[in-house]
């Protein structure tokens, strides 16, 4: 007996605490599509998203759609357990002779037409298409052509085309980056600019001017790589990346600082995309030195005092 085949139902109704906005921008990335065939979902009549589902991939249908603030639904697909391939267990009948059997609707495109082994819409061989599908069921599921109407949803698969993971990007205000790399890069950007404040130093005895442009570039490229990686951090958690102004509200904006570092990110996708790859080891290392950095200078700003006074007695005693 074949096992049950699901399909995934949506009627326009959203999930707690998603905006109409933001769940047509999730759809539209998800079966990337235009807004146009998006907004064609909310009519309010319902639509069948997928069908001809197992029941494994249909909850993977249901938790994509569903992060995506999309209220959806799964439901057995009746149709579906129709089948023209004789089996072992479903003998093939002779068919009665009676006026109902003269018209027939297309498995494939829901046309329907009189009787006939050839679909006059979709040119398919109606008793191959059937065999094909019965043959493919135990293994994989082939993607089914819904029927042409003005509420057709999108032809594209959802959770085969979410990436695991999102793409890296340092100077980029899109994608996300978790607690640990928000540190590591933060690291990796001082320690870059550190030989070039160095440059400027050794070129400010020769010319001021050029030492003071080297400055300013270096500040600036700092400037422009902090607000980046701080709004990726903002889209890890969630949160929209025009917060990372409040940094510059005084007091206030050193305690929102602290919670980008202690914050942890959303889990799986949001609404900024999947979530970021792994840490790498050299990210780990870099962000160590990040916490390590205030309790060295703390130590030094203790031990340099207490050195220099022991320099001096040692130079009295002399």
């Amino acid at each position: 007996m074949n096992p049950p085949r699901y399909k995934i139902l949506f009627d326009g109704q959203l999930m707690p605490n998603a905006t109409l906005e933001t769940v047509k921008d999730n759809l539209a990335r998800l079966f990337k599509s235009d807004r146009a065939r998006i907004d064609a979902l909310f009519s309010g009549a319902v639509v069948t998203l997928k069908k001809d589902l197992p029941e494994q991939q249909a909850d993977q249908y249901l938790d994509a759609l569903q992060k995506a603030g999309a209220k959806v639904r799964k439901e057995l697909d009746q149709a579906i357990g129709l089948s023209l391939v004789q089996t072992e267990d479903h003998p093939e009948e002779p068919a009665p002779d009676t006026a109902s059997q003269a018209r027939m609707t297309c498995p494939k495109c829901g046309h329907e037409q009189t009787k006939a082994a050839e679909c006059s819409a979709c040119g398919i061989i109606i008793e191959k298409y059937m065999a094909r599908q019965a043959q493919l069921a135990a293994t994989t599921v082939t993607p089914v052509q819904e029927a042409s109407s003005p509420y057709a949803p999108p032809r594209a698969d959802v959770a085969e085309n979410l990436p695991q993971f999102g793409e890296l990007k340092v100077v980029n205000v899109a994608g996300r980056i978790g607690r640990v790399r928000y540190l590591g890069w933060s690291m990796a950007m001082m320690l870059c600019a550190f030989p070039v404040l160095l440059l400027s130093v050794g070129i400010g005895t020769l010319s001021s001017t050029l030492s003071m442009l080297l400055v300013a570039v270096a500040v600036l490229g700092m400037a422009v790589i902090g607000v980046c990686i701080g709004v990726q951090r903002l889209h890890d958690i969630g949160w929209s990346g025009w917060l990372w102004l409040v940094n510059f509200v005084p007091v206030v904006g050193g305690v929102f600082s602290l919670l980008m570092l202690i914050i942890p990110g959303s889990q799986g996708a949001n609404r900024y995309g999947p979530p970021p790859p792994p840490n790498s080891n050299a990210v780990v290392i870099l962000a160590w030195l990040t916490l390590l950095l205030p309790v060295i200078g703390i130590a030094a700003a203790i031990a340099l005092p207490q050195y220099m006074g022991y320099t001096e007695q040692q130079l009295l005693q002399r």
